[in-house]
């Protein structure tokens, strides 16, 4: 049966896979995979450059972090229902499809190139062995040659690869026990040169791929019969085994070497130190080998399972035969790895092969432990692992990537952070549900929490915008005003009161998301909340009374100039507005966008409104389109006063407040106030005028007709903006 390529929002494929169980699809690639090039080749050169007791403490570190990760792995796999793609199926299902790309790309070429690490490693040992019909052959010649084979066995039967490795492993337990029973090598195949010593970071970064083999494991997700059970015994079996023996070698070949430069300078030290030294030889070519065989069944599945997401060309994740097997995936693994090959220096591939599998481990660690963290009512892992254990993991990964290579752990995130932009621009959407929403919750509780016990301070005010706004949405002009108050700095909920008979929850969702599609086109980020009412002023009054939660709730409403014929819903409005302590922005109905003039603020410097105007024209002009316009502050004197006085107190009030602005001080002479700015905000672009408080015992109409006489006087100007500042803030504090 062949498998095409699935969607995102698809079913999953429904292959069958092999279904291996623990030991031969987990513990098997694992340990085989473990149990490699670094032993055999690397660990003399490890203790002869750091000792025996810093040799131990990389192993204890590099198989703890490997553990930790094998629990949080544990427990992601007995949380859900493993298909194929190993780690990034976790990693996609857990923390969304884009996470799972920008770590599920560099697994896949992890895993290719640590197909190339262990095949340059096969081929030293080999070119190395003293064989006379492979001593002068050259290193990369032996290793494609090699590669070619292994890709031809593990691409059309994973059954038959995986089998051998029985063999394998009967291989690798000889040749230990050959080494064990062994003794100090003769002087006569002492080396003669030393090689230079390296320090305890980059011989971590060579030592670690050695205990990375897990994913490989873990890569055979969908080809195992219960993974949920099979990914925890296997992985975990295959850790603890894999350190009991890294701890055993550099022991016992401590004792049997002493010389440090003798261990640095010959990488064959464990075959000279042998009882049998051939069985050490067939230990090293069966390891390598099947160390690349289970890099390579893992690596195309991981690369079949990302293009079945749409992440990678769709022919990638065509499958073949009864099994799914991945074969066009595998030619694009077995090219990437063939190039490593060519490369042919196994230190330089190891650091690079280890920052691949560090990011991923960080991942899976945060993973399991933000899920363990939430507790959701989805995570009931049948394996439970303590939250810190995972986030140790994860600080370990983290710490070990920046100590390794700084400069390259920066490049691999920036790489990671590239694919997770990339695949988010693309906008695909998942079937699957992940824990994102979950987290932000989390995030959003503790929020609350530390809220609720904070004092409020003046410094950290920002405007929590309720934009009053007729529904459909005919103009915009309201969202882009409250966008740019806003600041990008602020929250912004668009509101709408709707007839009760004309209520619904369908028509609910669709006036919400014509409202939202309209927020996007301007770039804003607004929640919307819509409230069925008898009418209109009931509505708003009703939202301005109950909307918000805990400490965030709006603290300035924005809404149109009301009409005489609503002058007294409106005054009753702004009198609860103000006994809700509501800051109240009434936007004119000119259209901002037609003029190039200036910000003006008009300010009697009698009450807050003045400061609260300036910090909305400060906010307006932090966004992009306001940016150029020049800030104006004008005050009117009349009856005698001093306008030389006034304009030195503002001009020295704006310089305390470390404010930019032009400042004007006009005459008014027998011109009525409104008159006046008439006048003199002609050319500008917005216009902020304050207003009044409403009195307690005026007439019912009485505000309301105040406020629409000062509109029908400005109405000619492009966009006056009439302000009330109720709050129980001092916003001159802000500017002192």
């Amino acid at each position: 049966m062949k498998t095409g390529k699935m969607r995102p929002g698809a079913p999953e494929a429904s292959a069958t896979g092999y279904g291996f169980g623990a030991f031969q699809g987990v513990f098997t690639p694992s340990i085989l995979t473990i149990i490699g090039v670094v032993m055999y080749l690397r660990f003399g050169w490890m203790l002869g450059n750091v000792g025996l007791a810093a040799s131990l403490l990389i192993v204890t570190m590099g198989s703890a972090i490997t553990l930790l990760t094998g629990l949080s792995i544990s427990a992601l796999a007995t949380n859900m229902r493993m298909k194929g793609g190993g780690a990034y199926f976790m990693l996609s299902r857990s923390l969304g499809l884009e996470a799972g790309a920008a770590l599920g790309i560099p697994l896949a070429l992890s895993q290719a190139v640590g197909v190339s690490f262990y095949v340059v490693g096969f081929a030293e040992a080999l070119v190395n062995s003293g064989i006379p019909i492979f001593s002068g052959l050259d290193p990369r010649i032996a290793g494609l040659t090699t590669l070619a084979a292994l890709a031809a066995v593990s691409t059309f039967s994973a059954s038959l690869a995986l089998k051998s490795q029985y063999l394998v492993m009967a291989a690798i337990a000889a040749s230990l026990v050959s080494f064990f029973m062994g003794g100090a090598p003769s002087a006569a195949s002492a080396p003669v040169a030393d090689a230079p010593q390296v320090g305890f970071w980059p011989v971590f970064a060579v030592f670690f791929p050695a205990v990375t083999g897990i994913l490989s494991g873990v890569g055979m997700s969908g080809d195992l019969k219960d993974p949920g059970k099979s990914i925890p015994r296997g992985t975990i079996a295959a850790v603890l085994v894999g350190y009991a023996i890294y701890m055993a070698v550099p022991i016992a070949l401590s004792r049997f070497v002493p010389d440090a430069a003798a261990l640095r300078a010959d990488s064959m030290m464990m075959q000279k130190c042998a009882r049998w030294p051939w069985l050490i030889l067939a230990g090293v070519w069966a390891a390598t080998l099947s160390s690349a065989v289970g890099s390579f069944l893992a690596a195309p599945r991981v690369v079949q399972a990302l293009a079945r997401d749409r992440l990678l060309p769709g022919f990638l994740g065509r499958g073949f035969g009864r099994s799914d097997d991945p074969r066009i995936a595998s030619a694009a693994c077995f090219a990437l790895a063939a190039a490593c090959v060519w490369v042919g220096d196994i230190n330089m591939i190891a650091p690079v092969l280890t920052l691949f599998n560090l990011s991923t481990y960080g991942l899976l660690n945060l993973s399991a432990a933000c899920e363990e963290l939430m507790s959701n009512p989805t995570w009931r892992p049948t394996f439970r692992v303590r939250a810190t254990l995972s986030f140790a993991g994860f600080a370990g990964c983290v710490v070990a990537m920046f100590m390794i290579s700084p400069g390259w752990t920066f490049v691999a995130l920036v790489c990671e952070f590239g694919v997770y932009w990339a695949v988010k621009r693309r906008a695909l959407r998942a079937r699957w549900g992940d824990m994102r929403t979950g987290l932000w919750m989390a995030v959003v509780r503790l929020a609350f929490r530390k809220l609720s016990r904070s004092r409020h301070e003046v410094r950290n005010w920002r405007p929590n915008i309720l934009v009053f706004a007729a529904l459909p949405l005919e103009n915009a002009r309201l969202l882009r005003i409250a966008r740019a108050l806003s600041g990008g700095r602020g929250l912004v909920t668009v509101a709408s009161a709707v007839p009760e008979a004309a209520w619904s929850p369908e028509r609910e969702a669709t006036l919400k998301d014509s409202v939202l599609h309209v927020a996007e086109k301007l770039e804003l980020e607004a929640a919307v909340k819509i409230m069925p009412s008898s009418d209109d002023w009931r509505g708003m009054s009703d939202i301005v009374c109950a909307y918000g939660f805990g400490p965030v709730v709006p603290n300035t409403v924005v809404m149109g100039l009301p009409s005489y014929d609503s002058a007294t819903r409106f005054s009753s409005f702004m009198k609860l507005a103000s006994m809700h302590r509501r800051n109240v922005v009434l936007v004119g109905g000119g259209d901002e966008r037609a003029a190039d003039g200036c910000v003006d603020i008009w300010w009697r410097g009698a009450n807050a409104n003045g400061a609260f105007m300036l910090a909305l024209a400060f906010l307006l002009r932090q966004d992009e389109k306001w940016r150029s316009r020049p800030l104006r502050v004008n005050m009117i004197v009349s009856g005698g006063q001093s306008s030389d006085s006034a304009e030195e107190r503002l001009a020295a009030f704006l310089k305390d407040a470390r404010v930019d602005a032009e400042t004007r001080v006009v005459d008014g002479g027998e011109a009525s106030f409104v008159e006046t700015i008439a006048e003199w905000s002609k050319d500008a672009a917005v216009t902020f005028v304050g207003l009044r408080r409403p009195e307690p015992d005026e007439a019912a109409d009485a505000f309301g007709n105040y406020v629409c006489t000062l509109y029908d006087g400005l109405s000619a100007l492009a966009c006056p903006v009439f302000v009330f500042a109720s709050e129980e803030v001092d916003f001159r504090r802000i500017f002192s």
